[in-house]
């Protein structure tokens, strides 16, 4: 599997332009998910998202392995993986984007770069769109980036139980936060 998730992020890299001079990647991006119910919160993270950013063509791509996330209760887990994300047969999560404005970035200068990003989040074979908005954060050469948004369930099939559909929100809050490396050639 851990060939898989590498061959994947250098698929990613792949698949922008050669020419690009600008181009930034992860393989630890932290991506946190969060849900207020009634009955209780649900939470979870994953330290291993893959992230590649093309400043010079605007582009961000970016993928998670499902069965990476963890909760704070096992059970929580399992039925979250077994019974809503079915991870056995969707195993990832990918988002291909563009940056609304950026001509507003500048990596070459310090500074906090508020931008928005438009793009396809596909989950469970079902691709839907997702507008993000985050900062970059160019600090002594170094990249950082955060992003939220937010996903419905009943936009990517998961089917909730009639038993438990009262204590699941029907919007999930997703948080990324993610340290890049220029990529060298």
């Amino acid at each position: 599997m851990k060939l898989l998730y590498l061959t994947f992020t250098f698929l990613m890299i792949g698949s922008f332009a050669l020419q690009s001079q600008n181009i930034y990647y992860t393989r630890e991006a932290r991506i946190f998910f969060y849900s207020e119910a009634p009955l209780e919160d649900i939470e979870a993270h994953n330290n291993r998202g893959s992230s590649v950013i093309d400043f010079d063509n605007c582009e961000i791509e970016s993928s998670v392995l499902i069965r990476g996330f963890m909760f704070e209760k096992s059970l929580m887990q399992e039925h979250f993986n077994e019974n809503y994300m079915e991870s056995h047969k969707y195993p990832r999560a990918t988002f291909k984007g563009t940056f609304v404005n950026c001509e507003e970035i500048t990596i070459e200068s310090d500074g906090t770069y508020p931008f928005i990003v438009e793009g396809e989040l596909e989950m469970r074979e079902i691709t839907g769109d997702v507008i993000a908005e985050g900062k970059i954060v160019v600090e002594n050469g170094q990249i950082s980036g955060t992003a939220e948004f937010t996903v419905k369930v009943a936009d990517f099939n998961i089917r909730i139980p009639a038993l438990v559909r009262d204590n699941i929100a029907r919007e999930i809050d997703v948080r990324i936060e993610a340290d890049y490396k220029k990529l060298d050639r």
